[in-house]
């Protein structure tokens, strides 16, 4: 079976985003108002092959803690879609 894994990895909260500070550092310089707290992750799309579902989240979530996320400063989500 395929599958879509679609998995977003931001960092925690405890951790200084210095991307978010800026992005809203440069809001406000434009004078667009409104925003609050801001955080930059990543996003991604991943095609997984496996035989069943559950292969297919142990898949994933061995890719996420050995290469896509840095389980120090970072938590990670994920779902999985069968295409």
């Amino acid at each position: 079976m395929k599958f879509l894994a679609s998995i977003d990895v931001m960092p925690i909260k405890e951790i200084l985003d210095p991307q978010g500070k800026a992005v809203l550092l440069g809001l406000k310089n434009l004078d667009i108002q409104g925003f609050g707290d801001c955080r930059i992750g990543k996003h991604i799309n991943m095609e997984i092959e496996a035989a069943d579902k559950a292969t297919a989240e142990s898949i994933v979530e061995d890719a996420c803690k050995k290469l896509l996320a840095n389980l120090i400063m970072e938590e990670y989500t994920f779902e999985l879609t069968a295409i």
